[in-house]
């Protein structure tokens, strides 16, 4: 099992400007296949921590690629119910409720 460190290493060195996210999980696991889609986005988020500045394109592509992937399987798994929503009762008019004298 490869670490964080060694596919981060990896991911600068493949990641190139305008490479689009499927591109980019597939040059990774074709040097580190036991790699999960989760670890990838966390090598990318440690990637980016770690990268000095000068890489303009290829930083915004790699930056690109960890937020539009980080949620996608925690989206899917969502399930999403929608209820009705229930009316309140309204209170009695005021007059109603305050005794006569």
């Amino acid at each position: 099992m490869a670490s964080m460190q060694e596919i981060a290493a990896t991911m600068r060195s493949v990641v190139t400007p305008g490479m689009m996210p499927k591109a980019i999980r597939a040059a990774i696991r074709e040097k580190h296949p036991e790699a999960s889609k989760k670890e990838i986005v966390r090598a990318a988020f440690y990637a980016l921590a770690e990268a000095p500045a000068a890489d303009g394109d290829a930083s915004a592509d790699l930056h690109g690629f960890a937020l539009s992937e980080r949620g996608a399987d925690e989206e899917a798994d969502a399930v999403v119910t929608v209820r009705k929503r229930k009316r309140k009762k309204h209170a009695p008019a005021a007059a109603a409720i305050a005794p006569a004298h």
